[in-house]
């Protein structure tokens, strides 16, 4: 192989297949990127559950491929200085060379990486931006602990032209709908995808215009466990469905609200910043609600104690709630709307959070989020 490409091409590329390397590899060359070299070059990666892949162009004197250390690569390729790079490989050795940089990084056996899962079906396609939007919402409340797989996923529904992204801790519930142009328009499926993945490929693919989504259910020829794709602006990658049980989530949506507040996100978010300085790991900060008025309180007896009191629009009985202040500020962080409505239904059952309406007139983004229960 030899091959001539732009330094910011190559750092760009290596970096969106490193996302895909793992961390404590199985085999060694699980820790490699794979290098093949024709008219463009594609960069792979994979770790059995996630795969990624890059094609850029080249200008290519042979063709050929070589695997190497992928963090290694990632390391060089950011350090280069803004000079076309040269890749030239010769028993058993890559060499790249930059400017006055040369490195010579050893390969490893081809024959001993395994081969990468085909991209599934397209299913259809949607805006790049929007799609990164979304997911961010929706997986803000995934579990972090793999214990319960199920809860670390975002469960994606998809009806007609109507995706729904669901994640859930037990502790909250965030739940985003949006559209998108499938392939076929009456499609109907539910799958769920880690949050993580799921997060890094939404950010990564920004710089298309469009996200081709593609899908292999389980059950399905080829689907195997289940495998969702995503491709855009040329790179691709593909993720292994969880399995297990996700939470039956709609009943917990609330269909009437007995009182409601209105109040800037932003001072919403800096009062409960401020307030939760003194809080205890574990603690609530308490919210009172009343006409006019939201009162924020954290600390009690010999504690230190804090109290801030900010303007609400508030409908309703006089009501005091409590939340875990870091759970709050995610759920606020989320919305992407300059004001925030808190719905109530009774008194220690969970609050929703929305921001702006959509064009249908409901919230695209729910933030269910359950209270503390405070003593005496």
């Amino acid at each position: 192989m030899k091959i001539v490409l732009e330094r910011d091409v190559l750092a760009e590329a290596v970096a969106w297949t490193a996302r895909a390397l793992p961390a404590r590899p199985t085999i060694p060359v699980l820790a490699g990127i794979r290098l093949q070299a024709g008219e463009d070059l594609v960069l792979s990666s994979f770790d059995y559950d996630v795969s990624a892949q890059a094609t850029v162009p080249v200008t290519a004197e042979e063709a050929g491929t070589a695997l190497v250390s992928g963090r290694l690569l990632a390391e060089i390729s950011r350090s280069l200085p803004a000079k076309p790079v040269h890749i030239a490989t010769d028993n058993g050795r890559a060499v790249l060379s930059c400017g006055s940089a040369t490195f010579t990084l050893l390969t490893m056996p081809e024959e001993e990486y395994p081969a990468l899962p085909e991209m599934p079906p397209a299913a259809g396609t949607i805006g790049s931006d929007a799609f990164a939007t979304a997911v961010s919402q929706s997986a803000t409340a995934a579990g972090r602990d793999d214990t319960l797989p199920a809860l670390t996923g975002v469960r994606i529904e998809i009806e007609g032209d109507t995706i729904t992204m669901v994640s859930t801790d037990r502790y909250r519930l965030a739940v985003r709908e949006l559209r998108w142009s499938p392939t076929h328009p009456h499609l109907t499926a539910a799958m769920l995808v880690p949050a993580k993945a799921l997060a890094d490929t939404a950010r990564s693919l920004t710089s298309s215009a469009q996200v081709s989504i593609a899908l292999a259910l389980p059950g399905t020829d080829g689907g195997g466990d289940g495998m969702i794709g995503f491709e855009g602006a040329g790179r691709r990658t593909t993720t292994r469905l969880l399995s297990g049980e996700f939470p039956r989530y709609q009943s917990l949506l609330p269909k009437t609200v007995n009182a409601a507040a209105e109040l800037s996100v932003s001072l919403l978010s800096e009062s409960v910043k401020r307030v939760a300085l003194v809080a205890e790991r574990n603690t609530p900060v308490r919210l009172a609600f009343s006409a006019g008025q939201l009162v924020l309180e954290a600390g009690t007896g010999d504690e230190a104690q804090a109290e801030e009191i900010i303007e609400a629009e508030f409908s309703g009985e006089d009501l005091s709630i409590a939340f875990n202040p870091q759970y709050l500020l995610d759920g606020l962080t989320a919305i992407d709307s300059d004001t925030v409505r808190i719905s109530f239904t009774e008194p220690g059952k969970p609050a929703l959070l929305t921001g702006k309406p959509g064009p249908d007139g409901n919230p695209e983004f729910r933030y269910l989020l359950m209270p503390i229960r405070l003593g005496g």
